[in-house]
């Protein structure tokens, strides 16, 4: 589980690298099919124990993730991941998202009419992606991504969609 959270995460990170992003509050949605029912919902528990984290962890995870300018993941109505994040306009200019990538990743991006193809790969945790990015404007893009990876030792391959939606100019104040 901990490894496709980095997988996702670098997916964000990749998912800015063409058009032009609106600084502001984002909120992005990730929503992952596994095709395998036990792991699904294993995904769907570790969201929901995470909503019911003692209030003190809840309150250092919540500090941690807003030091990044990231909510706490909620889920979704139809099942899928949402945090809500900042772009600031230094990042809107480097068409760059708030999720920072752990790990040894490398993207590559390939411009299309509309948006572009994506790739991804990671040593460490080793995984590795690709998929089509679409634009709508500078305040909203739907991507499809298949990535693999590992979990439990195993080999795991995972279709990714995902949203992003502009939602103003104003992000909350970070703590100091």
């Amino acid at each position: 589980m901990k490894r496709l959270i980095v997988s996702l995460a670098m997916l964000a990170a990749v998912q800015a690298s063409a058009q032009t992003v609106k600084p502001g509050l984002w909120e992005l949605s990730n929503k992952v099919k596994t095709g395998n029912a036990q792991t699904d919902q294993a995904m769907g528990m570790a969201l929901k124990q995470l909503a019911n984290l003692p209030p003190e962890q809840r309150a250092q995870l919540e500090a941690m993730m807003k030091q990044n300018g990231v909510s706490m993941p909620k889920a979704g109505g139809d099942g899928g991941v949402v945090i809500t994040a900042c772009v600031t306009p230094e990042m809107a200019a480097k068409k760059e998202l708030p999720m920072h990538q752990n790990g040894k990743c490398t993207s590559k991006s390939e411009p299309v009419a509309g948006g572009m193809n994506i790739s991804f790969s990671c040593t460490e945790p080793v995984s590795s992606g690709s998929g089509t990015l679409r634009f709508n404007g500078d305040s909203s893009y739907v991507m499809n991504m298949n990535v693999s990876s590992e979990a439990g030792g195993k080999p795991q391959n995972v279709q990714v969609e995902s949203t992003g939606r502009w939602l103003g100019a104003t992000c909350p104040a970070k703590p100091q």
